[in-house]
Parts: structure tokens; sequence; C-alpha cells
């Protein structure tokens, strides 16, 4: 079974998502961003959501988590939660 890696910032606007993927882009850190930001749990490991498999996430994040460059942040990634940014870490085939 495919699994992958990924991590995510999670807000309620895609105003602030896409300000804070801007920041990212200019070598600002995912993590620092992450923990500062995020909506989600996951912010006190910088975002991370560790390993899982296809179906475990809703649909509009498994679509990216499994299609996406690796390494490169994507989003906004619109969910029943809010607007995403996501960077896959590693995908298994």
């Amino acid at each position: 079974m495919t699994t992958a890696s990924a991590r995510h910032i999670l807000v309620d606007t895609e105003e602030t998502c896409l300000s804070l993927k801007e920041k990212i882009e200019a070598g600002e850190d995912f993590t620092e961003i992450a923990k500062e930001h995020s909506n989600c749990p996951s912010k006190a490991q910088g975002g991370a959501l560790g390993s899982f498999g296809p179906g475990q996430m809703v649909k509009e994040f498994d679509e990216v988590v499994f299609s996406a460059e690796l390494n490169k942040v994507q989003g906004p990634v619109k969910t029943q939660f809010g607007y995403h940014l996501v960077e896959v870490t590693e995908r298994s085939e």
C-alpha cells in the first residue's frame, strides 16, 4: 500500500494561507510558522502528521498528498477544517 508523510499548516482564511506561503517561499522556516500560526494540534510537531495511507485524511487533502511533488509547499488547499499549506516529505509507492 502507498503511504505518505506530510506536514501542514491549518488556518481560517485563504488570505492568511497565502501570506504564510509567501513567507515560507521567501525562506522562513515551515516548522516555526506552523508552531506559531496553525490551528491544528500538529503544530506542536511543526505541522508533522506522520505517515498515513490513502483515505485516512479528508479527500481534498488526500488528493494533494498522493499526487504533489515532494518537498514543495502546496496550497491553499480548502477542506471542511479551513485552509491548509501542505508539504509532502516522503511517499512510498
